[in-house]
């Protein structure tokens, strides 16, 4: 008890409040609860953003590299290979303009929630100074053109084209991309960087399909409808009832400017974000000017160490996502030797975590007036069983008379109506229902990516996959010859997901670079490597199996349901650093272990 008295806490007594507030949300149905935005719902992944509708004849040419995807992913792998001298590349981009998750989420509010000096990519080499640290999604899709066109990326893209099936042709080698404009041509590789965050999810709620009034999806802000721009400014729900189901990132930043233009908001919430706070302020310049060379890896590297527990000599962000270890280091700087055994230092860490979270929970009591609603605002996990959220204006938004906050103690909604929410027995009547209800994570890869891809057998990707993810490093598959994936399956994760992006698109432009200079033909995953890597996947995911059980339901835990199979899915359970390491130290052995290498 002595600990707890020191610490101002007791972490019995919060263990026991967190496996509480866990069990409240485990349901039976899983990720199953939700359902696939088809049919009514199809509009959710349309596009409202296209002025025009780009008029071309189909391609049945051939190039050398095709890449899916205009995000960060894509940019980064067309910035990598056009840097290794590879000219011949074609972008292939569902939406009207490069951006990817920036290109569909024009929501008010809209912004990075780690720090942009370390977010944004390739900022030395385009020379771009963030504008503050907390960049708005309208400068973040703009400074992906910057970099299309940087790296003339523009010179053969297909905006507007959504890759409809893709199948290996062994007779010369090639992938063959159809696409829904018509489109069948080949590419010597393929590059799929589809986006973990890319297809919108609707909740499977009784009744959903009953509502008669207006509904959209924080994806596809309907700014017709609620008047105003990213800026805010929703003078359209001066006379509306509004709610917005879910209270995650999205939500966090998109309610204030609801709550100062509705007439009435209601906020459903199921589990509570963590709300720290943001504190943005402009890039201070002569700091910016007095950057050395090099500056930008070496931020990206020590904030990623960091944020994935580990220690470096200083703190180079210094913000909420960084202070979690910095709690750990000031409890074990005390201790007489620095030998601490795996077990001691995790419950270090699990205490650091308390404290933190404690200073959370202590914010939302300063900001909320009302107690009652205070107390529902207040999470009970580990920080990052869910992703923590930056803002200031947040809390404050339940300060206002016209915000009320629906806790659902963890239940989630009961029923939609004809004409509104019906949550704790309650009905709500609105005028407009807004879904932040995120983007599916881990259902089957092919309904995320929207197409289906055949290798050299003729199996497809699904079939591959029909027992768990298989690659090698995350980015080869056996039997797909020639292919790259891009993503969050079996690789390094991170919170800041650009970087770990752009450590891929370094492995990638090595590779190609290699099959150029080497006359390669067709490189992929030896099926041993495969199977290697997959256990090896599993082995270390068992690490973490703990702590995502424990974890609160969500998309970082298969909501609530950790399985054999979603072990398989995961990625790499040593952390980001080990990963990126593993990647360096193979390019530096030189060999190609793992990869069949034929030659043309």
């Amino acid at each position: 008890m002595a600990e707890a008295i020191d610490l101002g806490f007791d972490p019995d007594a919060l263990r026991e409040k967190y496996r509480q507030e866990r069990d409240k949300r485990l349901r039976e149905d899983g990720n199953n609860q939700y359902q696939e935005v088809t049919g009514q719902f199809s509009h959710y992944v349309e596009d409202p953003y296209l002025d025009r509708e780009i008029e071309r004849e189909a391609l049945f040419d051939e190039v050398e590299v095709a890449i899916i995807g205009g995000g960060f992913g894509g940019l980064l792998a067309g910035a990598r290979l056009r840097e290794a001298g590879v000219q011949d590349i074609r972008m292939i981009e569902k939406g009207g303009e490069f951006g990817g998750t920036w290109y569909w989420n024009r929501y008010p509010g809209a912004a990075c929630d780690i720090e942009a000096y370390v977010y944004l990519p390739l900022l030395e080499e385009t020379g771009y100074m963030p504008p503050k640290k907390y960049v708005d999604g309208a400068d973040i899709l703009a400074y992906s053109q910057q970099i299309a066109r940087k790296y003339d990326l523009y010179r053969d893209v297909l905006f507007q084209t959504e890759v409809g099936e893709v199948h290996w042709d062994a007779g010369v080698s090639r992938w063959v991309v159809q696409t829904n404009r018509g489109d069948a041509f080949k590419a010597r590789f393929l590059i799929m960087s589809n986006g973990p965050l890319n297809r919108p999810k609707l909740p499977g709620i009784p009744g959903i399909e009953d509502y008669r009034g207006h509904t959209f999806h924080t994806s596809r802000w309907d700014y017709n409808y609620t008047g105003g721009n990213a800026d805010g400014g929703l003078t359209g729900l001066a006379d509306k009832k509004v709610a917005i189901i879910g209270t995650g990132a999205t939500a966090v930043q998109c309610v204030p400017h609801l709550a100062e233009g509705a007439a009435e908001l209601y906020v459903f919430q199921r589990t509570p974000s963590s709300i720290d706070e943001r504190n943005d302020r402009p890039t201070d310049t002569q700091w910016w000017q007095n950057l050395e060379p090099g500056w930008h890896q070496k931020r990206m590297d020590n904030f990623n160490t960091l944020v994935s527990g580990g220690v470096a000599e200083e703190d180079l962000v210094n913000d909420g996502w960084t202070e979690i270890i910095r709690n750990l280091l000031l409890m074990i700087q005390t201790e007489k030797d620095s030998g601490l055994s795996m077990e001691e230092l995790q419950a270090k860490m699990e205490l650091a975590d308390f404290q933190k979270m404690e200073s959370i929970r202590a914010r939302v009591d300063a900001v909320v007036n009302d107690p009652n609603t205070a107390e529902h605002l207040k999470p009970f996990y580990r920080q990052f069983c869910k992703r923590p959220c930056f803002h200031d204006d947040y809390l404050p938004a339940f300060n206002r008379d016209n915000v009320t906050l629906v806790d659902t103690n963890g239940r989630g909604v009961e029923r939609i109506t004809e004409k509104g929410i019906v949550a704790n027995g309650v009905e709500y009547e609105v005028d407009c229902i807004v879904f932040g209800t995120g983007f599916e994570v881990g259902t089957d890869y092919q309904r995320r990516c929207g197409y289906e891809i055949h290798g050299r057998t003729g199996e497809s990707l699904s079939d591959h996959w029909r027992d768990g993810a298989r690659t090698f490093h995350g980015l080869h598959v056996h039997g797909f010859p020639n292919l790259f994936m891009m993503g969050h399956t079996q690789t390094g994760f991170t919170a800041n997901y650009p970087h770990a992006l752009n450590e891929q698109s370094k492995h990638i432009g090595y590779v190609i670079n290699q099959c150029e200079a080497g006359n390669h033909k067709v490189v992929e995953a030896s099926a041993e490597a495969e199977e290697a890597w997959v256990q090896t996947i599993i082995s270390l995911a068992r690490m973490n199996e703990q702590f995502l059980a424990d974890c609160t339901p969500g998309y970082y835990n298969n909501e609530g349901k950790p399985s054999e199979r979603s072990l398989q899915d995961a990625n790499y359970g040593a952390g980001p650093v080990a990963f990126f390491k593993v990647l360096d130290d193979w390019r530096e052995e030189g060999l190609m272990s793992g990869l069949d290498l034929n030659a043309g």
